[in-house]
């Protein structure tokens, strides 16, 4: 008997003219587009044995239509290490991705490209900052997990404010 039941849904689900898209989402590529790494005080901060830097962190994330259902998200993330006023090291990567995504609603479309991809990408953005780190010379850098839902939807409660105040800046970017 359920037998029946499930051929009688495959028949109208295969007999409606208007199904749904499937939805799709597949990693493409992964790639680093830009990266920079920067010691001004190098060799003498090396001689310093008491530093304790002030570590700022600053991400933010774009997306760029390529093609028919292609997408590249790009992941910025700038690290800078300061003593007082003084740079100890700068990194700036841009870690970025193609992405096949299709069959999605664009509120969702959205959230893929403003929070599941830069998620995706992030490992690689870690793994990469903190070995260009170690290689310049200093400590083991570890970037901890962050919460990329929650900053998208920072993000999208910035701008819904940002457009009630009848301003809107974002050129398509997602801040974080």
């Amino acid at each position: 008997m359920a037998e029946n039941d499930e051929k009688t849904a495959e028949k109208s689900v295969a007999g409606n003219d208007e199904k749904p898209a499937d939805k799709q989402l597949a990693i493409q590529k992964v790639y680093v587009k830009d990266f920079s790494f920067e010691s001004p005080q190098a060799p003498q901060v090396f001689s310093k044995t008491d530093w304790a830097p002030k570590t700022d962190l600053n991400l933010r994330s774009a997306h760029t239509g390529i093609g028919e259902n292609n997408h590249e998200v790009v992941l910025t993330i700038t690290v800078e290490a300061k003593e007082e006023d003084q740079t100890i090291f700068l990194v700036e990567l841009h870690q970025a991705g193609i992405f096949l995504i299709t069959g999605y609603a664009e509120s969702e479309m959205k959230a893929l490209v403003g929070s599941f991809c830069p998620n995706i990408l992030f490992p690689y953005a870690r793994e990469a900052i903190a070995a260009v780190i170690s290689k310049g010379g200093f400590p083991e850098f570890l970037l901890q997990p962050i919460n990329f839902d929650a900053l998208y939807a920072q993000g999208i409660a910035q701008a819904a404010a940002k457009a009630a105040e009848g301003t809107d800046g974002n050129n398509g970017e997602t801040p974080h």
